[in-house]
């Protein structure tokens, strides 16, 4: 009597592909409750976080670049704006805060999360600085990287993410929905 083996060849599953999404909002109307529900989302999808998310240190429409990032991971907030006086217009944005946040977050990187929240994608980003190295990093070790964009940056995100990029409305419906298709 003979008996025929079958052999099963295990299926090889592609590594994911990282998925860079953009919540797109009106310039000067950051999204908080956007972000708030994109984290909600990711914490009952248990997806680990890392990144930050900003919020508003004073509510006065002079000062509305005045923010803090929280650190998702730790819970430590950063100033990453100037105090240059009540009479200081243009950017007031602390480059150095910016590049010691960017690196406590690249650290975390290396914790494997899931989902990388980062809170703008603004003139820093438009020129080739800020943020950048640290996306391209997370996208590198396959992390799945959301970031705010103002609409007047828009194109600029467009020409950065090519093929890789999604754009989300600041929906809490839609982002529930687009966090759910990340399992």
């Amino acid at each position: 009597m003979s008996v025929t083996l079958s052999v099963r060849t295990p299926e090889v599953v592609p590594p994911r592909t990282p998925s860079l999404a953009a919540i797109v909002y009106p310039q000067n109307k950051y999204p908080a409750a956007a972000f708030e529900a994109l984290v909600a989302s990711c914490r009952r999808n248990r997806l680990s976080l890392a990144g930050v998310v900003q919020h508003p240190v004073d509510a006065a429409s002079e000062r509305r670049c005045d923010v803090l990032l929280e650190d998702l991971s730790t819970g430590r907030r950063t100033s990453i704006y100037e105090d240059r006086g009540a009479g200081a217009s243009g950017c007031r944005l602390d480059e150095s805060a910016l590049a010691e946040v960017a690196a406590r977050i690249e650290g975390s990187l290396g914790d494997a999360p899931d989902v990388l929240v980062l809170n703008k994608f603004g003139k820093a980003e438009c020129s080739g600085g800020g943020l950048l190295d640290l996306i391209a990093k997370a996208m590198e070790c396959n992390v799945t990287v959301v970031i705010g964009v103002p609409q007047s940056n828009l194109f600029a995100w467009r020409v950065f993410a090519d093929e890789f990029g999604t754009e989300l409305s600041a929906d809490s419906g839609e982002i529930e929905r687009w966090v759910e298709g990340l399992r």
